[in-house]
């Protein structure tokens, strides 16, 4: 299963990341690299709480 991920830059200049299968799955960074960057530092955080979510894994 794969993920859908949208991001886009906000008013502030930085660019937001929202995964809409997972509410409230967002994400942020000065570039679009680093936006990715910390949506897997989340994925290794939900993994570190032991929570199993199909597709968010492989992001």
């Amino acid at each position: 299963m794969k993920l859908e991920v949208i991001i886009e830059k906000g008013e502030s200049g930085y660019y937001v990341a929202e995964v809409p299968a997972l509410p409230g799955c967002i994400s942020q960074g000065k570039t679009v690299d680093e936006t990715v960057i910390n949506l897997g530092t989340l994925r290794k955080l939900i993994r570190q709480a032991g929570i199993s979510v199909d597709g968010f894994n492989n992001l």
